[in-house]
């Protein structure tokens, strides 16, 4: 006999309560642990501008190559200018008096949830215990380990990959007469919007593997519908102003759409095999 717990609709919404309140807390918890750190991370996400990044040190090695093998390429394209750009400091700046301030309230609060995201996970996975199976509840630790750690790999896949790629782009655009002045609240809000939504790109596999092992999705379901993932991949892309954000989201989103479709095949609820009935005797 499969033991289940059935609760009515206002229990419901008082567990949720519950679990809320317990994420919240731990949010804040989180947050005033993050804030001693918070200065280095906001150097961290300034290495594109003031420090260096893998894609910097690839440009300066590619110029001098260029400058010892083609010296005439390298005036001819202005490289000598380029480099110089590349190795160009730069800063942040601010305009109102207390921006600095929330800026690290939001950087703090973003490192806070990703410190709590056990707890977040633990939180979720009580709240829909109750509708599972007493051999799927004993799937808690495996998914709040592989959920939290799918998280911050795709937040660390955007910060170190990703996001020089996206501000490298946009200081190629400097020239003579054509200066960046990035404003730390744009810049910021920017990234950390940015790395939210990489890590939820990456949770993506995740979710799969439960719809699965639950039986609400299939490997066929999904695999048939590799268009329309695409598709929905370009439009949610596509909320992004720019070109370059657009493909550089699209793209990891729709590489994890086919993982997910793998994750389904692999560890998917296998359909029980069916017994053909005898034909009943004359």
């Amino acid at each position: 006999m499969v033991e289940e717990k059935v609760l009515p609709f206002m229990e419901h919404l008082v567990e949720l309560r519950k679990r809320l309140i317990v994420c919240v807390v731990a949010i804040v918890i989180g947050m005033g642990v993050a804030w001693n750190f918070s200065t280095d991370l906001l150097k961290f996400v300034e290495q594109p501008l003031t420090g260096k990044t893998y894609l910097t040190d690839i440009k300066i090695s590619l110029y001098e190559k260029v400058k010892e093998r083609y010296p005439q390429a390298y005036q001819q394209f202005k490289l000598g200018e380029q480099h110089d750009v590349a190795q160009k400091p730069r800063m942040l700046n601010y305009s109102a008096p207390l921006e600095p301030f929330f800026v690290q309230c939001k950087i703090s609060m973003l490192a806070g949830f990703v410190i709590v995201l056990p707890v977040l996970f633990h939180q979720f996975w009580l709240f829909v215990a109750p509708g599972l199976t007493r051999k799927e509840r004993r799937l808690v630790v495996p998914f709040v380990t592989t959920a939290s750690l799918a998280f911050c790999v795709g937040a660390m896949f955007f910060l170190v990959i990703i996001w020089p790629v996206i501000i490298n782009f946009s200081l190629s655009y400097e020239a003579t007469g054509l200066q960046s002045w990035y404003n730390i609240s744009a810049y910021i809000n920017f990234c950390l919007r940015l790395i939210l939504m990489f890590g939820l790109i990456f949770e993506l596999p995740i979710l799969a593997l439960l719809l699965a092992r639950f039986g609400i999705i299939n490997y066929r379901m999904l695999a048939t519908r590799r268009k329309y993932a695409l598709l929905a991949s370009a439009i949610v892309a596509a909320f992004h102003a720019d070109l370059i954000t657009m493909f550089v989201i699209m793209i990891p989103l729709y590489f994890m759409y086919e993982v997910s479709v793998w994750v389904a095949l692999i560890f998917g609820k296998k359909k029980a095999p069916q017994v053909e009935a005898e034909p009943a005797e004359a």
